[in-house]
């Protein structure tokens, strides 16, 4: 089976990638076209599974070369996209044409290659705050950051397809993943990265909001497992812990461990909007796990010590001093 992972380049997608090619799937991999020719994480990958990868450079929003990188393709895993919600207040039509459009660039070159299984990549960020608990795939949709109102329309957009044209979607909508790889830009990676710089005061913004956190090597095998079973067209479908921390408390966990000596200081550049900020999120996992067979097998204490351990070796990648938003 050949699969086109879009966003292979990415954090997550550099991970599925890697995750596909060991379970014999054929991967062509759509990265980011650019003038170095570098390909992102997927630099980073062993050679033995790269020699496994076909890479093809492009950009998403461009149809032709989306319609060019699926031909031959027996499902497209689509995870390209811009995600940083603080930048997406500063560049809104910027996301509106890599999430919206580029969502709907898949869809429309699926219909014509008749494509047998598509994957599109949601987010937790569509449900906003919680209005109940644990938030299953009936919760409310509320736009509460212009990234997520773009994935709450990409999200629609593939539903359109497989209501209008019986294009076999699948909608994946992961809570938060972590793990190596992860850029700065995300809460984990960013106080990980502060305490091994040996900074003693650690900056960050809100410390309330609560997140349910998938490992990224959970988040991978959810989206094998939903491209594995047919159970899934159709449908949108959490992958999730059921299991929620917050903010303040995951930063003093990662304190004790690294450098107990360290303090929080709350920065406010690094508070969203008061009516953006997602206050919790704990996803139900039920509809997973009833229609395939995942389920996740890292505990939060074993992914942090393996993200750790990456960024330990990796720290130089990172520019501790600059708030990446």
């Amino acid at each position: 089976m050949r699969v086109l992972v879009t966003g292979a380049d990415g954090f997550i997608g550099s991970h599925l990638t890697e995750e596909l090619v060991k379970r014999g799937y054929e991967v062509r991999a759509f990265a980011f076209y650019n003038s170095f020719n570098t390909w992102g994480w997927l630099d980073t990958l062993p050679a033995d599974i790269m020699g496994h990868v076909d890479v093809f450079t492009g950009d998403v929003r461009d149809p032709n070369g989306v319609r060019e990188a699926m031909i031959g393709c027996d499902a497209v895993m689509h995870l390209a996209a811009l995600i940083a919600i603080p930048f997406s207040y500063h560049s809104p039509d910027a996301y509106v044409d890599t999430n919206v459009k580029g969502t709907l660039n898949v869809l429309q070159a699926a219909r014509l290659l008749e494509t047998p299984r598509v994957l599109v990549t949601s987010t937790s960020e569509v449900y906003g705050t919680a209005q109940y608990v644990p938030i299953d795939e009936q919760h409310p949709y509320q736009g509460q950051s212009p990234y997520s109102a773009t994935k709450i329309g990409a999200d629609r957009l593939a539903e359109s397809f497989w209501r209008s044209f019986e294009l076999p979607v699948t909608i994946v909508r992961p809570f938060n993943t972590y793990g190596p790889r992860q850029s700065a830009r995300a809460v984990i990676p960013t106080i990980i990265t502060q305490l091994l710089a040996g900074k003693e005061e650690i900056h960050l913004g809100s410390l309330a909001p609560t997140r349910d956190f998938n490992y990224v090597k959970d988040t991978a095998a959810g989206f094998i497992a939903m491209l594995e079973s047919e159970k899934t067209i159709g449908q949108e479908i959490n992958i999730a812990t059921q299991k929620e921390i917050s903010i303040g408390e995951l930063a003093n966990e990662l304190i004790r461990q690294i450098n107990p000596n360290a303090r929080i200081v709350c920065e406010q550049e690094r508070l969203r909007p008061v009516n953006s900020e997602v206050e919790r999120l704990l996803g139900a996992n039920e509809k997973i796990m009833r229609l395939t067979d995942w389920k996740p097998r890292y505990t939060l204490e074993e992914g942090l010590a393996e993200t750790i351990e990456f960024l330990r070796h990796n720290l130089s990648r990172y520019k501790v001093d600059i708030y990446n938003i």
